[in-house]
């Protein structure tokens, strides 16, 4: 079911977020279930807007915090 959440809205719900100007992969998660919105829209509005997401729980941003099991 689409949202009606605008790119500008999610723009501006990230910006208490960012640290240094980045984005930590689990808050850009958590603001997507509160949006209701799929991760991957937060991502793309991170990419249009320069933003970098880090920490990535899948390893393929940032560095990957711990080892892995």
């Amino acid at each position: 079911m689409p949202s009606d959440v605008t790119d500008p809205q999610i723009l501006e719900a990230i910006q208490p977020l960012l640290k240094e100007g980045r984005l930590a992969c689990k808050d850009a998660i958590e603001l997507a279930e509160a949006l209701k919105v799929p991760p991957i829209r937060v991502g793309r509005v991170c990419n249009a807007a320069g933003i970098r997401i880090t920490n990535c729980r899948l390893g393929c941003f940032g560095i990957r915090q711990g080892k892995p099991k």
